[in-house]
C-alpha cells in the first residue's frame, strides 16, 4: 500500500478530565453517569450528534429481555432508562407497556432526549460530532494518557486519567495495543441488519390476521410463501421483531446484511447501500403479504447497518460457553446476564444458533471481563467484553451493555479517587458501591455484602 508521511504538529489540548468516556450506546451511557454521579470530573465522546448507539443509530426497534423470566437481572441505570424512556412517551404508550421489561418497543427520538438529559443531569459533560483518531500512550506503553480527537472545531487532545472503551468495537483498546479477537474461527462474522421504521399500519388488522392465519408474530408461514414464490430472497425464515410503538407505527428488524465487518468503512458502506435496498424489498413482501401492511409508509431506515459482533478483548478472563450453561457466578461479579445465546447465521445458508437458560437463572460476569490484558488504566464495558464467540451472542445485547458500563464508571471514578490502576480496585467496595447505586449483582454477592437481593 502507498504510504505518505504527515508533517509533525502540536495540537491543543482541549479539556483534562478524570474519565474519558468513548462511545455513546448503552454502556458509554450508563458509564459517564455512574463516574459523573460520584463525583469523577467526566466527559463522553459520540460521533454521532446524539447518544444511543444501535438503539438510536441503526433503529434497532425494541430492548432485549431486562429479565430471567422471574425478575429484573438488569438493574441501576439500565433499568432507570428504561423508565424514564416510558415516561416520556404518550399515554398510550404508558399504558401499552407500563408493567413490561421485556421487548419494550424504543420510541428513538423520545430516547435520545432521555439520554441528553439523563447524561447531562449526572454532571457528566457530553461532546457530539467527534471522533476518536488517535491515542497517547505511556512511556512503557501500560497506560493511556488520552486522545486526539478530531471534529469541526479541529484537531485536539483530550488528556485524561482513566478510560473507558465503550465503542462496542474495542476501537480504543484496539489502538492502545491491546489483544483481540473478532469472529469465528474461519474469521466469520454474524450478519448486520437494517432496522427501519413504518407508519400507516394497523396492529388490529394485523393481529387479526395472526389469529385466523395461525401464523405467528414472526409471520414465518408468509416469509416462508413469499420466499418460495421468489418475493424474497433465501436466508432466514421469519421476520425477527416488529415492535409497536403506537397502533399505526411499528419498528421493524427483518434481514441479514451478510459479509459486512463492522471495523471496515467499505464494509459499512456497502452494508447501509444493500440494507437500504433490502428494505425496499422487505416492505413489498409486506404489503403484498401481510394484511394490516398494504399502506405501510417507511418513515426511516437507521443511519447505519445494525452490528451484532466485531472485536471482543482478551480480558484478564475470558467468559466462556461452559460458564453460560453451568450458570457460573464469580468473586468479582459485576453484573449477570440472563439474555440467549443468539448468533445469526455468517451466510444465508446457515441457522440461528440459539441456547437458553432455564427462566429464574443467570451467570455472572466478572470484572476482570472489563480489563484488557496489558492497559492500567482502561475499561471495555459492552458487546467488546472479554468473551469467547459463543457467549458474546448473548451478552452483546443494551440491557447487559448498561449494566456493564455503570461497574466501568463506578470502578473508573474509584481508581481515579484513589490513585489506584484498573486492578487494584476492591472488588469488595465496588460491589458494595454498585448494590448501593441499585445493580442486581445475584444472590450469592448481595447474601456476602449483607445487602438484600
Amino acid at each position: 500500500m502507498r504510504t505518505v508521511t504527515l508533517p509533525a504538529q502540536e495540537v491543543p489540548v482541549s479539556r483534562e478530565v478524570d474519565v474519558l468516556v468513548v462511545g455513546g450506546g448503552p454502556a458509554g451511557i450508563a458509564a459517564a453517569i455512574a463516574a459523573a454521579r460520584n463525583g469523577a470530573k467526566t466527559l463522553l465522546v459520540e460521533q454521532r450528534g446524539f447518544l444511543g448507539g444501535m438503539g438510536t443509530v441503526a433503529l434497532v426497534p425494541a430492548f432485549c429481555p431486562y429479565t430471567d423470566g422471574e425478575k429484573p437481572v438488569i438493574r441501576g441505570i439500565g433499568l432507570e432508562l428504561l423508565e424514564r424512556m416510558k415516561q416520556s412517551c404518550d399515554a398510550d404508550y404508558r399504558r401499552s407497556y407500563a408493567d413490561r421489561l421485556d421487548w419494550v418497543p424504543i420510541d428513538a427520538e423520545v430516547l435520545k432526549r432521555v439520554y441528553d438529559d439523563a447524561v447531562l443531569e449526572s454532571g457528566a459533560e457530553a461532546l457530539y460530532h467527534t471522533f476518536v483518531g488517535q491515542i497517547v500512550m505511556d512511556e512503557r506503553g501500560g497506560k493511556v494518557e488520552g486522545a486526539v480527537v478530531v471534529n469541526k472545531t479541529g484537531r485536539s487532545f483530550i488528556a485524561c486519567g482513566n478510560v473507558i472503551d465503550a465503542t462496542g468495537d474495542a476501537d480504543i483498546a484496539a489502538l492502545a495495543g491491546a489483544p483481540f479477537q473478532k469472529g469465528g474461527e474461519k474469521g466469520e462474522l454474524q450478519p448486520g441488519t437494517m432496522c427501519y421504521v413504518l407508519a400507516d399500519v394497523d396492529r388490529r388488522q394485523f393481529d387479526r390476521y395472526l389469529k385466523e392465519s395461525g401464523d405467528s408474530g414472526q409471520i414465518p408461514k408468509a416469509v416462508q410463501a413469499a420466499q418460495a414464490a421468489g418475493d424474497l430472497p433465501e436466508g432466514r425464515k421469519e421476520v425477527s421483531g416488529f415492535a409497536w410503538i403506537s397502533e399505526s407505527l411499528v419498528g421493524v428488524n427483518f434481514g441479514h446484511v451478510f459479509g459486512v465487518d463492522g471495523t471496515k468503512a467499505e464494509d459499512l458502506t456497502r452494508g447501509a447501500i444493500e440494507g437500504r435496498k433490502g428494505v425496499q424489498t422487505q416492505i413489498a413482501f409486506l404489503r403484498k403479504y401481510v394484511p394490516g401492511f398494504e399502506k405501510a409508509h417507511l418513515v426511516s431506515t437507521g443511519e447505519q447497518l445494525g452490528i451484532r459482533e466485531t472485536r471482543r478483548i482478551v480480558g484478564d478472563y475470558v467468559l466462556v460457553q461452559e460458564d453460560f450453561l453451568d450458570m457460573r457466578g464469580f468473586e468479582d461479579d459485576i453484573a449477570r446476564n440472563a439474555y440467549f445465546i443468539d448468533i445469526h447465521m455468517a451466510t444465508s445458508k446457515d441457522q440461528v444458533t440459539i441456547r437458553r437458560l432455564p427462566q429464574g437463572k443467570s451467570h455472572g460476569v466478572p470484572y476482570r471481563s472489563l480489563l484488557p490484558v496489558g492497559i492500567d488504566n482502561l475499561w471495555v464495558a459492552g458487546r467488546a467484553a472479554s468473551s469467547d464467540r459463543v457467549v458474546q451472542g448473548s451478552l452483546r445485547v443494551m440491557p447487559n451493555c448498561f449494566a456493564m458500563g455503570q461497574a466501568a464508571g463506578t470502578a473508573a471514578y474509584m481508581a481515579g479517587a484513589a490513585g489506584q490502576t484498573s486492578r487494584q480496585v476492591p472488588v469488595d467496595r465496588l460491589q458494595t458501591l454498585l448494590v448501593r447505586q441499585g445493580a442486581w449483582l445475584g444472590e450469592d454477592v448481595h447474601r456476602r455484602l449483607g445487602v438484600e437481593a
